[in-house]
């Protein structure tokens, strides 16, 4: 009674009647026992769903023991037929889903039938009720005053009267009667209803933990092509051209099902804000690379929605007016839904510098009656504005010229930065998530005037070069193990992570990981750039640890981002593992790396003025006694 229905002592004390208590609860018992058994088919189901991995795990030890590549080819195909399997039992699962969904549309029909039935009735019943209060009061004055009585009504009148009150009260019986019988009749249906409700939820968890699992066969299934493809050179002529047609036809797998009318792989071409969930590479390897980690992230949303995303959901959806706290902190970290992320974005921005009504018509206005010196650059980096999303791939895109004025309007705006490379790609992802053109420029206004520190976008770039230094002083504390593999084999990580700072991991993340490391970055600043680029790291750490030879280090850097798949594990070590990440830290170790960088750029400056000294004293050399290289040669 406390776990599973709070108000039943309420519903027995209201029920004076002891039948009606009794059958309370045994509606409860029914309920419960119903409960019961769908625990137990979920067992089941969990059962099943181990006894598989366990099998998965014997296949996959004979293929990793099997001796000859024939053996290994024959285990793949057992793959292949597995595949095959799980997407016709999915079909299946899809019919059945429908045909419960018509049934269940059948079933509100016919509820709405009997609610406008009753509806009607107690319409009647409360017109015949009008009827006989009328005539009751009707009889009620006449009989107060006998006389009149005697002169205007006769027996007979008065018996007609009393006769049709009759009839009238035993109407009203009957429609209680009635209404009685359809009222249980619609508890039964609604418990009908019910049933099937939760049968259909049943039903869509399953079919989500079966298109999951779908998503990990494939991703095994192209895992294991790769590492196939890696032995091709040492494979006979016959089973290399098998394993390339394979690795063809894997890539072309959601191609053939939409041509041939339906689609169970769940992995779209795009995303919601038109990113392309497989990027066209050119390398085949990366195109399969690609391939893997959509499989695999698409593979994690499904299995994380019921458990971790529909409660983060309801949790934004009962929240009201944004306010700065702990557990806003908590959520946007999380990451922000879809439905909610503009919203959020705009009272994130709108929080921070003071927004002057008519500013962004203004210098558009100037743009266009004024050239800027930066306007030829900024023409020069629109085509290559997210080249993997479907809005900025086109040169006729609609997004093109409203990005176009956002960078013109924020060189005008400010004038010391005017326009550096890089902003191109942080005012895009505004214009992806926000839509509107001045809310997208002072989105970037806030990321280059409050989150960044100072001279981060100038011409020199000194604070991204500071935080660069600053970045390698916390990868040797908080991986030191790692810092150490790199100077043991000379790898400097700022040719890779420089980028990430300047543009907040655009083009290095996939977007959905992406746009929740920017959720937190607007709302907390730089210092979730440094942690999640620690963290990205740490998720890499033993593979990268692996790797004993610095060429392939530095290959394996330029796209380990892609391997990330799991967001949540990212968000974990990110805010949870590195723990603690003091700002005062941060600050202290920028000032001390800037009074560095400073002194350096000085003693530059004195030597080349130091130089360029000799060389006016030394005078115009005489060309005529140099002799080039090809005169040597004559």
């Amino acid at each position: 009674m406390n776990s599973g229905f709070p108000g039943l002592p309420e519903e027995l004390s209201k029920e004076r009647n002891p039948n009606d208590k009794v059958g309370v609860l045994q509606q409860q018992i029914l309920t419960l026992t119903e409960e019961v058994k769908s625990q137990k088919e979920l067992v089941k189901l969990l059962h099943k769903a181990l006894e598989a991995a366990q099998q998965e795990k014997r296949v996959s030890s004979m293929y990793l023991t099997a001796a000859e590549d024939k053996d290994r080819l024959e285990l793949v195909r057992h793959k292949v037929r597995q595949i095959a399997d799980l997407t016709s039992q999915l079909e299946a699962l899809e019919q059945e889903k429908k045909e419960l969904e018509q049934t269940l549309t059948l079933r509100d029909s016919h509820i709405q039938e009997l609610k406008e039935h009753v509806q009607l009735l107690m319409e009647k019943n409360h017109a015949k009720q009008q009827v006989i209060m009328a005539l009751t009061e009707q009889m009620a004055r006449e009989l107060s005053d006998p006389l009149q009585e005697a002169n205007t009504i006769t027996a007979e009148t008065l018996f007609k009267q009393q006769e049709e009150i009759e009839h009238l009260k035993d109407d009203i019986d009957a429609y209680k009667t009635q209404n009685q019988f359809l009222n249980s009749e619609i508890h039964q249906v609604t418990r009908l209803w019910t049933s099937v409700a939760e049968n259909e939820k049943a039903l869509l968890m399953k079919c989500a933990c079966l298109q999951a699992r779908n998503c990990q066969m494939e991703s095994k299934y192209l895992t294991v092509l790769r590492k196939l493809q890696e032995a091709v050179p040492g494979l006979p002529s016959s089973h290399a051209d098998l394993v390339r047609n394979l690795i063809q036809e894997a890539l072309q797998w959601d191609v053939k099902e939409e041509a041939e009318g339906f689609n169970l792989n769940p992995v779209s071409e795009y995303d919601e804000y038109g990113f392309m969930t497989v990027p066209d590479y050119e390398v085949e390897d990366w195109k399969l690379l690609a391939k893997i980690q959509a499989l695999e992230i698409k593979s994690n949303n499904l299995r994380s929605q019921e458990v971790v995303e529909k409660p983060l959901r309801d949790r934004w959806n009962s929240g009201g007016e944004l306010t700065p706290s702990a557990e806003l902190k908590s959520l946007i970290r999380s990451g922000i839904p879809v439905e909610h992320r503009q919203r959020v974005w705009r009272w994130i921005v709108s929080r921070h510098g003071n927004h002057l009504p008519d500013h962004y018509q203004r210098l558009l206005q100037q743009s266009k009656s004024t050239e800027h010196p930066a306007c030829r650059q900024i023409e020069l980096d629109l085509p290559r504005t997210l080249t993997n999303n479907k809005h900025f791939s086109s040169p006729t895109s609609q997004l093109i010229p409203r990005l176009r004025r956002v960078l013109l309007a924020f060189s005008w705006h400010n004038p010391a930065i005017g326009y550096c490379q890089g902003l191109n790609r942080l005012a895009a992802v505004a214009l992806l998530v926000l839509e509107d053109e001045e809310s997208a420029f002072w989105c970037l206004v806030h990321i280059v005037e409050n989150l960044m520190p100072a001279d981060y976008y100038s011409d020199t770039l000194i604070t991204s070069q500071v935080d660069q230094r600053v970045f390698k002083d916390f990868l040797s504390e908080k991986l030191p193990r790692l810092m150490a593999h790199f100077e043991q084999y000379r790898i400097d990580v700022s040719l890779i992570t420089f980028n990430w700072f300047l543009v907040a991991f655009v083009d290095s993340l996939v977007s959905d990981i992406l746009l929740r490391v920017w959720d937190a970055f607007l709302y907390e600043g730089t210092k979730v750039i440094f942690r999640y680029a620690l963290a990205i790291f740490k998720y890499n750490e033993e593979e990268i640890l692996r790797i004993h030879d610095s060429v392939e280090i530095y290959q394996y850097l330029r796209f380990f981002t892609r391997m990330i798949t799991d967001g949540r594990k990212l968000m974990n070590i990110a805010f949870n593992d590195l723990n603690p990440f003091p700002m005062k830290l941060l600050r202290n170790r920028r000032s001390m790396h800037r009074e560095e960088l400073e002194a350096e750029l000085c003693e530059l400056e004195q030597i080349k003025a130091a130089y360029v000294k000799e060389r006016a004293e030394q005078g115009p050399q005489d060309l005529k006694d140099v002799v080039s290289e090809e005169e040597e040669e004559i």
